[in-house]
């Protein structure tokens, strides 16, 4: 499949899912009276969505370094010291039915978003306290591989599926209660 489909389609993928943030954000904030069947089956079925989200993040990223050649920054290994586990604690969660995992995978996020947060913010032009490649490891944080739809780009993807991934057990939590 050629480079430039694989890029659009993630890049859809990625405006589909912070629409869905959105909705998400609104539906929470609104809060409608009415229980809507798709909501609740995203509650019911968060666990299993956040762990398709977490392995498509860890086999895309995978893809843009080892298949396509894209060399990933130090951010972005930052980034997937804190994803790459969310595949096997959510695969844990799944298979021993335990939802306190969610609270250890919440925490990884966190930290992994921080770094999506400031690789995006040094990415679209923020002061970096130091060059990305200062260390030597890599590739600039700042270096365009990907840039779809005018705005989606490799570090947005990123934030974006940490951010979704988060949604995600946030609402598994609530609907479980």
């Amino acid at each position: 499949m050629p480079i430039a489909l694989v890029n659009q389609i993630l890049s859809l993928v990625t405006i589909a899912a912070q629409a869905g943030l959105v909705l998400g954000i609104l539906y929470v904030w609104l809060g409608p009276k009415t229980n809507n069947l798709v909501i609740s089956q995203i509650g019911r079925h968060g666990l299993a969505i956040g762990f398709v989200v977490g392995l498509s993040a860890m086999l895309l990223s995978l893809y843009y370094s080892e298949i396509v050649g894209f060399p990933p920054c130090i951010l972005c290994w930052y980034q997937r010291i804190f994803m790459y586990p969310q595949v096997f604690l959510l695969g844990l969660a799944l298979v021993k039915k335990e939802r306190v995992i969610i609270d250890y995978a919440l925490l990884l996020l966190l930290v992994g978003a921080a770094f999506a947060l400031y690789h995006n913010y040094i990415y679209y032009g923020g002061a970096s306290i130091l060059p990305c490649d200062a260390y030597g490891l890599g590739e600039s944080c700042t270096q365009v591989f990907v840039k779809e739809f005018g705005y989606v780009t490799i570090p947005l993807m990123s934030l974006t599926a940490f951010l979704a991934l988060g949604g995600l057990l946030i609402w598994q939590k609530i609907y479980d209660r």
